[in-house]
């Protein structure tokens, strides 16, 4: 049961450091405590944790002009922060987490302002019809987060500058770029600023939970993990990932998001595969290339392997099945 609720807000702008500070305070969320980060990443393009970066953005150019690449924890899809961009994160134990009453706390801060704020499908906040605020979700053992972004007076041009948007994807949401699902607060409460919008979220997050929230400094944070988390996140292993080029490649849109599957086979047995896809449900599709690799591309085979994995359901293995089988 929730007895402690604590509000961290970072002054730095630097995505590595601000990931690192996220993963550390998930490290160390004690039970009975929820934690609501908010943070900021100065020109930044930030990816889930499965998606491949050069699919996702020009990182040339996103670099060449100062900017930064880095991957999250989380699944979904690419994002762009500058500094009109309030990012949160709550973070608490699995007997307390509780993802519709956290965006509740988004809601009534973002209403309280005046600006008609409603949920939109599994991931998505908007108003009169235009995003503002996308979320992903993130476990490890027992430990639970819910982030996303807040977009206050965030420069569009930008978006369509360093992200490359699968044509699949625009398809589905029925628009012809990035830009154009997207708005910013201002455009709803002329004169919004990123401070205003912390000092309600603070307020809303006590109002919703009905306790007092403390304080949280980053003096209290465990430099140890900090330091190891920062290092993770500064890895260009882990920022770019795997771009061997396999045999195969196949692309699909599906309910729950978009999937490229690659692999290569060897007498009718999977030698290796990769996948890359802006689905939430990230630990699951991140074992999917280990479990293939070696199995025999017949059915049941692969869907015995599939099903197996920490996470998996009928309808996720049978749409990457689609992937794999004539």
């Amino acid at each position: 049961m929730l007895h402690t609720l604590s509000l961290l807000t970072t002054q730095s702008t630097d995505p590595r450091h601000n990931l690192a500070l996220e993963a550390t305070l998930l490290h160390q969320v004690r039970p009975g405590e929820e934690i609501l980060y908010l943070w900021q990443n100065q020109r930044t393009v930030v990816i889930g944790r499965n998606q491949w970066a050069a699919n996702e953005c020009r990182i040339q150019t996103l670099e060449a002009d100062g900017g930064h690449l880095v991957r999250r924890l989380s699944g979904g899809g690419a994002v762009y922060h500058d500094l009109g961009n309030l990012n949160f994160t709550f973070l608490t134990r699995q007997a307390d987490y509780d993802v519709a009453r956290q965006t509740e706390v988004i809601l009534q801060a973002v209403r309280e302002l005046g600006i008609p704020a409603e949920k939109n499908g599994r991931n998505d906040l908007t108003a009169a019809g235009a995003k503002f605020s996308g979320h992903a979700y993130y476990r490890t053992g027992d430990r639970c987060y819910h982030h996303g972004t807040l977009m206050v007076a965030v420069d569009l041009a930008p978006l369509e500058r360093y992200l490359t948007v699968s044509p699949l994807k625009l398809q589905a949401k029925g628009v012809a770029s990035v830009r154009a699902r997207v708005g910013n607060l201002t455009d709803f409460c002329p004169g919004l600023t990123v401070d205003r919008l912390r000092q309600a979220l603070g307020e809303a997050f006590g109002q919703v939970y009905g306790l007092p929230v403390r304080a949280l400094s980053e003096e209290e944070v465990d430099q140890a993990a900090l330091a190891r988390f920062q290092a993770q996140f500064s890895d260009p292993a882990w920022i770019y990932g795997d771009s061997r080029p396999l045999d195969t490649s196949r692309e699909a849109r599906f309910p729950w998001g978009l999937v490229r599957l690659d692999y290569s086979q060897g007498e009718g047995t999977i030698t290796q595969a990769a996948l890359w896809s802006d689905g939430l449900e990230a630990d699951f599709l991140s074992q999917v290339p280990r479990a293939l690799a070696g199995c025999p591309r017949q059915g049941e085979a692969l869907r015995r392997r599939l099903l197996a994995l920490e996470g998996a359901s009928p309808a996720l293995v049978e749409d990457i099945l689609t992937l794999l089988l004539p």
